[in-house]
């Protein structure tokens, strides 16, 4: 069997940005919520998901904020976009997705989490990260665990990772760290971009096997000179940084492999909610699909 599990605080940005904003007879902003639940119900009548699950980012703040100042915050998100974050929620248990809402954790934590102990189970062939989050092919496994982006339906396996980012999984979280994610607002060294971090990590894999003295660096590379002072000096920080990158695998989720499964929808839920957003189309187009729920 395969496993999904979902970026949901992506996939909720993402029809944030796609669909055109709607009230709905409350005047309530319902616009993104309705994409969301449009698409994951295309996804779970495709008859391919039998086991998923769905992270939220409940609070954008976690405890990486307390690691590091500059950390990403909730600061700035359209409040039409952010008032919609625990619809989100609704719309996922609605579908009869287990559903997972961090607040210490973030949603990428949960997913690694799962992954990492989906796939050691016996009965999994493959587990199916639906994100093209660049953090989460940390969590990438040959032959066991790979990164799906649904909107282009590009698939990421550990071959792909390489061919991406130059660095295998294993190193994602030290090439995050050099070259920077201002989407987490980590600042990265100066410098340091991807060629040269994919370069010299190909090499050394992590930050603390990079040589201090770059007379001793196996490699070639374009101002090295630089790159190695920059990064001297940044040392410290650079480990922070790939702290804040480095997705937890500890994230205290409750649920075994059995819960995931996807049993169908709770029908009348899924109405009352449908009823609630304008989508009337939903629950006709689950119905008989899983297991019929009556509640």
């Amino acid at each position: 069997m395969q496993v999904h599990l979902i970026d949901g605080t992506f996939e909720l940005f993402r029809a944030f940005f796609a669909v055109p904003a709607s009230q709905n007879a409350a005047g309530v902003e319902v616009g993104a919520a309705r994409g969301l639940m449009r698409g994951f119900a295309a996804l779970l009548a495709s008859g391919e998901v039998t086991h998923v699950a769905c992270a939220f980012d409940h609070v954008i703040e976690s405890f990486r904020n307390e690691l590091f100042d500059g950390y990403k915050t909730g600061e700035g998100i359209e409040p039409a976009l952010y008032s919609q974050f625990g619809l989100a929620e609704r719309v996922t248990r609605a579908l009869g997705i287990v559903t997972w809402p961090m607040i210490e954790f973030e949603a990428d934590d949960a997913i690694a989490t799962a992954s990492h102990r989906f796939a050691d189970h016996p009965e999994v062939t493959r587990v199916v990260i639906a994100s093209p989050d660049k953090d989460l092919t940390q969590c990438v496994l040959d032959g066991k665990v790979v990164c799906w982006d649904r909107l282009r339906n590009n698939w990421l396996d550990a071959a792909g990772v390489v061919a991406k980012f130059g660095v295998s999984a294993e190193s994602i979280p030290d090439y995050l760290a050099l070259v920077g994610d201002t989407a987490d607002g980590i600042p990265g060294v100066p410098r340091w971009g991807a060629k040269s971090a994919g370069a010299v990590l190909a090499e050394y894999v992590h930050l603390e096997n990079i040589p201090s003295n770059v007379s001793e660096w196996r490699i070639k590379v374009r101002g090295a000179q630089a790159l190695s002072q920059n990064l001297e000096a940044m040392r410290e920080q650079s480990l922070l940084y790939r702290r804040l990158a480095t997705l937890r695998r500890d994230v205290p989720l409750l649920e075994s492999l059995d819960d995931l499964c996807w049993r169908g929808a709770p029908e009348a839920e899924l109405a009352a909610l449908c009823e609630e957003l304008g989508e009337p189309n939903v629950v006709e187009r689950l119905r008989g699909k899983g297991q019929a729920r009556t509640s």
